[in-house]
């Protein structure tokens, strides 16, 4: 074989890894909605909260878990839906998926430059601090070194990454999932 022939096989080869490497790099990303990260019966159940539930006031003194737990000790359906809401059951099938979903953030730990850290990914804002606060199958908990700049905790974003099953526990909620971030932006239709 002649240097000219080596040389081609060569090129050829870089080429071709080149492209693989390339098409390996481009993530494609499942959109998800938040309530595909519940299992059935547990969404079945929130989705259809006991009665009394409508007759608290926010920011009522009955407005607490404690509350809802007295009465789940006389009432099925209250003891179910303070179960749901506790939940921490997920759907295996996520684990390890490359996902999209819409969120607002919870900040847990910031860096000198102010970027969020660590947080919580939560389906609606100040979803932590009102009642009844997500199952943790309903936060997400993201850990990254690069961190993301939140200006407003009213703001949306887009978060992509790969979604694992691993509980997290925090003075504002407890996650059942974690999502090793690969991209965060703000949301936009």
């Amino acid at each position: 074989m002649n240097s000219r022939c080596v040389l081609c096989s060569i090129i050829l080869v870089l080429v071709v890894l080149t492209f693989s490497l390339t098409v390996r790099a481009q993530v494609e990303y499942t959109d998800i909605e938040w309530t595909e990260l519940i299992p059935a019966d547990d969404l079945a159940v929130l989705l259809n909260p006991p009665d009394f539930l409508f007759d608290i006031e926010d920011q009522s003194e009955n407005d607490n878990m404690e509350s809802l737990k007295g009465v789940s000790s006389t009432d099925a359906a209250a003891k179910r839906y303070q179960q749901a809401l506790e939940s921490t059951r997920i759907v295996e099938t996520f684990d390890g998926k490359s996902i999209r979903l819409p969120g607002f953030v919870v900040p847990l730990e910031t860096d000198e430059k102010q970027r969020v850290t660590q947080f919580f990914i939560v389906p609606y804002f100040g979803a932590c601090l009102h009642m009844p606060p997500p199952p943790p199958n309903q936060i997400i908990f993201v850990k990254s070194s690069a961190g993301i700049e939140v200006t407003s905790l009213y703001d949306a974003f887009w978060f992509q990454g790969v979604l694992s099953i691993d509980t997290t526990d925090s003075l504002l909620g407890k996650s059942t999932y974690s999502l090793q971030l690969n991209k965060a932006y703000i949301y936009e239709d």
